[in-house]
């Protein structure tokens, strides 16, 4: 019977070829742009290198001070000065990895100019991340507490500052002014980790700005590394137990939010949410309302495009249903062709997918950025497939069901 089915369904699609183009255009255009943007967001959310302890890791990026009365706040990033004389001190939490953002600086080499992202770390950082050395080693606390002027840089930079050359080990990097001496080269991070992409790390006492200052904002940003998943909740608590106890800075204000956050958390509340709200909820009810949206104007594209198409059956129909056809038999026969013209569109979205992450990754227009497509995002696209297939065949489905036969007949 489905054998059947298919070949109806293959000479339906080549006796109208402009439909046939539109509906599987639509499909396949539509699944394209999904499992992209899905393993984009797959690579930018899930754990990865160096991140690879995401499950047990605690974010803490921002410091918010707001005026209730008045309405108005104030927030930027941490304070190094905020994360090593209160976070410090928690209890729960195996490891705090500090780390400065990056900040851009520029070196000339044979006449061609290079921008260099440097960061500061403490030590700890190379403990709760798991960067690969592809030479040398970190610094270490020794190091840290010398101020030695040493470096740990990205195999990119290597290879733009010194060339091919078989070790940039003890050679020096010019990095805003100061020669630092590298010790270390690590593999290359893409540029979506905005918290921890940088070209050259550095310790924290060789920072020009003054980070033993006293304040509660700065330029820095912390990982509190959970001995299990089970400690989590326990360090959340302990945090914000903290908090209560931390003085807030200027009488202008009445209100201090810093937040210990799971990553996804701690995206969301960068650029959706404040201090009190996370804005996981806003950015989940966007996410699906763009995707509902999105998939639903191909689904009523179908449908109207599936009931020209059952008037233009209406006699072969209208010939079934006199010799004894049930109602049933047509709407289970005309799912089943729809079901098959979705997924040929679906395969095809695949395919298109495939080449498109394949340019992605070759044209490096996110450096360092290599998207995958995996099996979650293939299970995503069959669901979407057979989403599709099925809200698309129902009602034309159900109205050729109740087509009169004399009418049907007469259409011929």
């Amino acid at each position: 019977m489905l054998k059947n089915y298919f070949k109806i369904a293959i000479a339906v699609l080549k006796r109208r070829k402009f439909f046939t183009f539109i509906s599987l255009f639509g499909i396949s255009f539509t699944l394209t742009i999904l499992m992209v943007a899905t393993a984009f967001l797959d690579k930018v959310i899930s754990a990865g290198y160096p991140d690879n302890k995401r499950d047990r890791s605690l974010y803490i990026a921002t410091m918010e001070l707001r005026n209730t009365k008045q309405g108005w706040l104030n927030r930027s990033d941490v304070s190094f000065y905020f994360l090593d004389h209160y976070v410090s001190t928690l209890k729960t939490p195996e490891k705090l990895a500090i780390s400065s953002s990056s900040q851009p600086t520029n070196a000339y080499i044979n006449n061609k100019k290079i921008v260099i992202n440097f960061k500061f770390t403490n030590a700890a950082y190379w403990d709760v991340l798991e960067y690969k050395f592809l030479e040398g080693k970190p610094y270490s606390v020794q190091e840290i507490a010398a101020a030695s002027q040493v470096a740990v840089i990205s195999a990119d930079t290597k290879k733009a500052y010194f060339g091919d050359v078989p070790s940039a080990l003890g050679k020096y990097i010019l990095v805003d002014n100061v020669n630092y001496r590298v010790i270390g080269v690590v593999d290359n991070v893409n540029r979506t980790m905005y918290n921890i992409y940088g070209d050259v790390y550095l310790p924290y006492t060789v920072s020009k700005a003054d980070y033993k200052k006293v304040e509660l904002m700065g330029g820095y940003n912390g990982i509190l590394l959970a001995k299990n998943k089970a400690d989590m909740p326990k360090i959340q608590a302990e945090f914000d137990q903290m908090m209560t106890k931390v003085p807030i800075p200027d009488k202008e204000f009445d209100k201090l939010y810093s937040n210990a956050d799971p990553f996804f958390e701690s995206m969301t509340r960068r650029i959706l949410g404040d201090g009190s709200n996370s804005g996981k909820g806003m950015a989940l009810t966007i996410l699906g309302s763009l995707v509902f949206l999105f998939v639903l104007l191909p689904t009523l594209n179908l449908v109207n495009i599936n009931i020209t198409r059952i008037m233009e059956r209406s006699s072969e129909i209208g010939v079934r249903k006199a010799f004894g056809a049930s109602s049933k038999t047509l709407v289970y026969q005309f799912i089943v062709e729809n079901l098959i013209l979705t997924l040929l569109g679906g395969l095809i979205g695949i395919v298109l997918s495939v080449l498109i992450i394949y340019v992605v990754n070759d044209s490096q227009l996110i450096p360092n950025l290599n998207l995958t497509f995996n099996l979650k995002v293939l299970g995503y696209s069959l669901l979407a497939c057979l989403f599709f297939g099925l809200i698309s065949g129902v009602y034309p489905a159900w109205r050729m069901s109740r087509l009169n036969v004399v009418k049907a007949l007469k259409a011929q």
